[in-house]
């Protein structure tokens, strides 16, 4: 029933008219449209298209691998990853009016052969085990009452070894968020964590080596250029505003003063599921090396996720 209402606070009518509409105020034609063309608006979370492209670098897809959007929204992320990696993706998202306009845009820039965007719940994923070579969801938990049986699906869906990324605006210490916000407009439907909750629910459902990076700057910089543009009626015809509804300034303003007063945390958490135990050889679901006595399914992907660890190595060096 919660889901419903998730769902319904995030549908705001005819998405994809709503899109081409500002396609056209923009000048871009339809004919020839790009995934670069549709990026100010496709992304719709917390710093639209700059954030996936951030999560996006330190996230080891290979050509040809599959990879799972949890909470896929329109389904910009899931069409820059699928292009950029040449890669395939499926996309999930419980609002329907999503689904449908993140189908007809996917059709429209003819990438059906790489992006599937389905309808679903994040809880409860449709799909076998250990299917996918790596999974994320940008912006979604903040929204999830069942954060457990979330991360418990992402892991077991994903392959032994596959990597599992998100970002999220976690719960701050100094007291309940300021509403509206994009994700609720009063605190009905919005479950925030604080970053220790995540991680610790995170390694319950079996995954290893995460890595949590604070975004909180980034995300306060962004609200705060959105707010200015605002203030001089400068916002651009395209732009994931168009998708907040009447009140996106407040919410904008909002998000910028929970960050400031430590009342929310944005993070970007990096992670990997652990390789097969020995009771799920057993199984059958994996085989061991006999050499090593760990499952040779994916050594030399665990490798490359260990490479790109939001760690302080590479985090304190990135601009």
């Amino acid at each position: 029933m919660e889901q419903h209402a998730i769902a319904e606070h995030w549908a705001k009518g005819d998405v994809y008219a709503l899109v081409i509409s500002a396609l056209e105020k923009a000048g871009k034609p339809l004919d020839g449209l790009t995934v670069d063309d549709l990026a100010p608006v496709d992304h719709f979370h917390a710093r639209g298209f700059p954030a996936t492209v951030d999560l996006a670098d330190r996230l080891p897809i290979e050509p040809g691998d599959h990879v799972l959007d949890i909470g896929c929204g329109i389904g910009g992320p899931a069409r820059y990853i699928a292009t950029r990696f040449r890669c395939r993706v499926t996309g999930i998202d419980i609002t329907p009016t999503f689904v449908d306009a993140g189908r007809k845009l996917t059709a429209l820039l003819s990438l059906q052969d790489q992006v599937t965007i389905e309808q679903g719940d994040g809880q409860h994923l449709p799909y076998a085990d250990a299917s996918f070579d790596g999974a994320y969801a940008q912006h979604v938990t903040m929204n999830v009452p069942d954060r457990s049986q979330f991360f418990a699906e992402a892991a077991r869906v994903l392959k032994p070894g596959a990597w599992f990324a998100l970002t999220e605006h976690g719960l701050g210490p100094t007291g309940a968020p300021h509403y509206p916000l994009p994700w609720s407009e009063d605190g009905s439907g919005a479950h925030l964590v604080p970053p220790a909750e995540t991680r610790a629910l995170l390694d319950q459902a079996g995954f290893t080596e995460i890595a949590v990076e604070d975004t909180g700057e980034k995300y306060l910089a962004a609200y705060r250029k959105v707010l200015a543009l605002a203030e001089a009626g400068a916002l651009p015809p395209l732009g994931v505003h168009i998708l907040l509804g009447a009140n996106a300034r407040e919410k904008t303003r909002n998000a910028a003063l929970n960050i400031e007063e430590g009342r929310t945390h944005p993070v970007q958490v990096i992670c990997r599921k652990r390789a097969a135990t020995e009771a799920q050889i057993r199984k059958g679901s994996a085989r061991i090396s006999p050499d090593t006595g760990t499952s040779d399914r994916a050594p030399e992907r665990r490798q490359r996720v260990s490479l790109v660890r939001a760690d302080s190595a590479w985090s304190k060096n990135r601009p």
